[in-house]
Order: structure tokens, then sequence, then C-alpha cells
């Protein structure tokens, strides 16, 4: 440590940790056209960080972390950290983009990894980073949420009704509010009244559930349809949930869960409802890209979001 005296009880835990040498930096300045890993690292905490996002303690032997100031949803700029990373004597990385955090989680860190760096390489790094921040941590706003179960077999009463439950817990995980719940046959004219009872309740996020198959019968996609959904994604390579749709129906956020998730604790739906919620764009790549990482393996017990599920 920088203007540590070494006692003789020092030079004995150096010799144990295999260190026969002692280098001493002399208090001069800098050679010229190197960079010290201290001051490179300051540079570093200036501009990785974007909204949501502060430096958890002054730049120390290079190394610097970040942590988040919020809850939110973490927005890595992945294509440019990949393009800083690829600069020499220079690292930084994250937790997985799109991850949920909570106030005061570390979400990054980054190093200068030699002593000094070239002032070229320094500077290399530096323009990676004046385009704008590498992460940032974004709010998930709490929903007013609808649900509208689907299918005959629960509207006669048939079979008792295990979607609310589930879709109830999974948006009160993430603080939203279940305004109304209502049930629906397999009919279009009664999904679409079900659906403008929802937005009549107050809800601005509704979540349908089942009726969304090739069957016939299944008619969740055609009411949603003739209620007014639009820009309408329907199908996500990722297993379960493979049958997800997404959409708005005027400024109601839209999903259509799929049966599947009476029968897996986690599907697309965990995937995607954190996303909608923090207001992320969706598009058809961005779906296409999960799957890279978007087959479940079905764990005995399921540790969701700590696993590969989801996740490129």
């Amino acid at each position: 440590v920088a203007g540590q005296e070494l006692s003789a009880g020092d030079i004995c835990r150096l010799q144990q940790m295999g260190k026969n040498r002692v280098y001493v930096q002399e208090n001069t300045p800098h050679p010229e056209g190197w960079v010290h890993e201290d001051d490179a690292a300051r540079g570093f905490a200036r501009l990785m960080p974007g909204d949501g996002v502060e430096v958890e303690a002054a730049p120390r032997e290079g190394k610097v972390n970040f942590r988040a100031t919020r809850d939110g949803m973490l927005l890595v700029d992945t294509e440019r950290l990949e393009r800083f990373n690829l600069v020499p004597d220079v690292m930084c990385c994250t937790r997985k983009n799109y991850s949920v955090l909570t106030a005061g989680t570390r979400l990054a860190g980054s190093r200068a990894i030699p002593l000094f760096l070239s002032r070229p390489g320094f500077l290399k790094a530096l323009s990676v980073l004046e385009d704008g921040p590498l992460f940032k941590v974004v709010p998930m706003r709490k929903a007013k949420i609808g649900i509208l179960v689907t299918g005959t077999e629960v509207f006669q009463g048939l079979i008792e009704d295990r979607f609310a439950p589930i879709i109830t817990q999974k948006a009160q995980q993430h603080h939203c509010e279940v305004v109304k719940t209502l049930f629906a046959p397999d009919d279009a004219d009664l999904i679409v009244q079900g659906v403008r009872g929802l937005l009549e309740a107050g809800a601005d996020f509704i979540v349908t559930t089942a009726g969304m198959s090739v069957d016939p019968d299944d008619l969740t996609r055609k009411g949603l349809t003739e209620a007014g959904l639009t820009d309408t994604l329907y199908g996500v390579p990722a297993l379960p949930g493979t049958m997800t749709l997404i959409g708005r129906i005027g400024g109601a956020q839209i999903i259509g869960v799929p049966a599947c998730a009476l029968f897996f604790k986690t599907t697309v739906f965990d995937i995607i409802l954190p996303r909608m919620l923090a207001g992320v764009p969706i598009t058809r790549l961005d779906l296409a890209k999960l799957g890279n990482g978007g087959l479940c393996m079905e764990c005995k017990v399921c540790t969701f979001p700590k696993c590969p599920f989801g996740k490129a």
C-alpha cells in the first residue's frame, strides 16, 4: 500500500506469499506518455455510469465499482461494453443486461490492468465512453394490472381457475396492483367485453391467460385483435412460453400468457414482464435473441433469476 512502512513481520508475510522483492515507486511525476492506474480509473468512473448508478468509493489500485442508487432494471450498452473491453489493458464487467436490481446493489466493476497505461491506449478507451454511459438503472412502474382468464371450462366452473393466483403473485413481486380479475369463455366477443371491462376498471396493463395456441377453439388472440390490439408480437424462441403474445390496446400494455404458466414456475412471462414494466422497447429482434439461453432446464428447485434462463 502506498506510504506503508515495512516491518520485519511484513517481510515474513510477503515471503509466505512468494514475494521476495519489494519495488519502490518514487514520488515523482508519472513517466511522460503514461497514465497511472488510479487516474485511468477516475476517468472511467466519470464516464461509465448513467442515471440510477453511482460510484461505490474512490478508485483504488486502479479499480472502481458501481452500484444502483434506486430499485429498477439494469440496462447495459452491450455493444459499447464489448468495444471497451477490446481495448488492451482495460476491463469492465457488469451484471447481466435486464437484471432487476434493488438500490445499493453492485452492478459493475472496472479497472486499469497494468500499473501504468499508455496514454494512446487510455485515450482510445475514453473515446469509447464519450458517446454516453455504459450502463444505467431505469425505474419499473407500478402498473395497475387487470387479469382476463379465458377458457369456457373455467368460465362455466367445470374446473377451478389457478391462473389468477399465479399472475397476482408475480405482479405483486414487482409491486404492481391487480385492480380486477375477469373470466371469459372461448368467445371473441366476450373476450372483447372482458378487455373493455378491465380498462374501465383502471387497468393500464392487461394479462390474458391461456387460449394462445393454434387450436381453433382458442380465440384469445382473435378477441384481443378485435379489441384493438396493436404492435403485436406473437411467438418467442424460448421454452416454456413459446406462444406468448405482447402488444398494446390504446395506452395499456398487453401480454398473453399461454397455458404452460400453470405447469412451470418460470416461463417467458417472467422474462418479459419486468422489461415491459421498465418501459424497455421490445422488438422481434429482441425476442429472437432470447433463443440463446431460452431453454429452461426445469430444475426441481427453481432458482430463477439466478440461473441461465433467458440470459444470452
